[in-house]
């Protein structure tokens, strides 16, 4: 891998928060949504970091003044209309011209309203992309109540089959507990080649980045999955109890950092 970088998907509005400010702009634990997982992509290693941005775009863009990013590029695209998370990706094509041209370059895809992400995490899920050569990695979670989530389907030998959507799934899909949190590698050339293909849904009228790896596989691409997801790290905010409860685990996470031994069994 010659380089890593990141593209952060932050355009949505988040209507079930309430309010006007943009989901991945609400503060929890004291720091916008989106600034955690900007900090988790500094942390892993990233050279440049494209936040996606569309509702209430400045004040997303004004979180990153004077922001510290310790050498990492921040830059914005720009997503205009909402047509789902595969034509966010591709409004961010525009940044990658000299990656295309030049193979060899990762690049991760991340939701901007998960702040419970890990720098380890994306270190763990980059390293399989590498060492296995993949076109696409996905970092999963293993988790009681998988309601909700797309699956991970895994064919006989344990390697990656598709992601089903719950809606699309059967009954015995509907019981896999491996589960897709939205966390993302690609090889950026093969990722642009392979949104080119991606068709709109019939039901939602958007284009579903989650089609990517599918349709890599079906080309004779290598897709690799990784269980690297902490299954604390999934919750999703959607409620402002939702945006509490990941608030007390921030909190609890950092007190564990400044005594390692006060959460030792959490």
């Amino acid at each position: 891998m010659k380089s890593l970088s990141a593209i952060i998907l932050a355009a949505g509005k988040g209507k079930r928060l309430g309010g006007t400010a943009p989901k991945v702009a609400r503060e929890v634990f004291g720091k916008p949504m989106v600034r955690w997982v900007v900090d988790a992509c500094v942390e892993a290693g990233c050279g440049r970091v494209v936040i996606v941005v569309g509702h209430g775009r400045e004040e997303v863009e004004s979180i990153f003044e004077g922001y510290d990013s310790g050498g990492t590029s921040i830059e914005f695209a720009a997503q205009d209309e909402q047509l789902g998370t595969g034509h966010a990706v591709q409004c961010a094509e525009g940044f990658f011209s000299k990656e295309k041209s030049e193979g060899g370059h990762a690049v991760l895809v991340l939701a901007g309203d998960g702040p419970l992400i890990r720098a380890s995490t994306l270190r763990a899920l980059a390293d399989r992309h590498v060492v296995t050569d993949a076109s696409a990695t996905l970092a999963t979670s293993v988790i009681d109540d998988p309601t909700g989530y797309g699956r991970i389907v895994r064919d006989e030998k344990g390697r990656f089959k598709a992601i089903v959507e719950e809606k699309n799934a059967t009954d015995e899909q509907r019981a896999i507990r491996e589960v897709n949190p939205s966390y993302y590698c690609f090889d950026v050339r093969s990722l642009f080649e392979a949104l080119k293909a991606v068709r709109r849904d019939p039901v939602g009228g958007e284009f579903y980045l989650t089609d990517v790896p599918a349709l890599m596989l079906a080309g004779g691409r290598r897709v690799e999955v990784i269980d690297a997801v902490p299954a604390a790290d999934v919750l999703s905010i959607n409620t402002p109890e939702q945006l509490m409860e990941v608030d007390e685990l921030l909190r609890v996470r950092a007190e564990s950092r400044a005594t390692p031994n006060a959460g030792a069994g959490r």
